[in-house]
């Protein structure tokens, strides 16, 4: 079971005079993860050393802290904390103790879980893709049904008799939401998975 956060967190910590500051925020794409790392790195710190993941993709950077000893930890602490689609930057200011590289390692990889461990999480369920045909007269209460069941409407296309929905669902609920649409609708609704 996955895990990825519901919004943003951070966790503070200074050790041995060294502030470190964790960011850790929900991501779907590379590219989304690499955004929140370049709109939150500070250029006036010692190092901004992150890692991602989301799903078979992953990357970390040590950003100039000896090899392993940053990127790899926190990557090690996000995998820990059964996450996935999350990015985590943490950021160092050097206060001019050296912690040598487990210290280094200990620091970057404990900020990073501490971090993750406070933010709110949400389970990742694998989700699937069908469409259905909605007649007008009953596209407000099924609008309204879809958000209770977690279902999410991707794309909607009208035409004179109604609405062409995509919707996004888990993946275990195809059966279900299919026999709910159809006695919802008096049998007018007829779900089809996608792939």
């Amino acid at each position: 079971m996955s895990f990825t956060l519901q919004a943003p967190a951070e966790y503070r910590e200074e050790i041995r005079k060294s502030r470190f500051l964790a960011l850790a925020a929900p991501i779907a794409s590379a590219a989304a993860a690499q955004a929140f790392i370049e709109g939150h790195s500070d250029r006036a710190a010692s190092h901004n050393c992150w890692a991602w993941k989301c799903g078979a993709q992953y990357r970390f950077n040590d950003d100039g802290e000896p090899g392993g000893t940053a990127g790899r930890p926190i990557l090690a602490a996000i995998e820990g904390q059964d996450c996935d689609q999350v990015a985590v930057l943490v950021i160092r200011w050097y206060g001019g103790i050296q912690l040598g590289t487990g210290g280094l390692a200990r620091a970057y990889g404990g900020s990073a879980a501490k971090c993750l461990q406070g933010g709110a999480r949400v389970e990742l369920v694998p989700r699937i893709r069908a469409r259905c045909h909605v007649p007008f007269a009953e596209l407000a209460r099924v609008k309204a049904r879809l958000a209770e069941w977690q279902i999410v409407i991707e794309r909607e296309d009208f035409d004179a008799e109604g609405a062409a929905l995509l919707l996004s669902l888990p993946a275990g609920r195809l059966d279900a939401v299919a026999r709910q649409l159809a006695d919802l609708a008096r049998g007018q609704i007829l779900l089809q998975p996608l792939d």
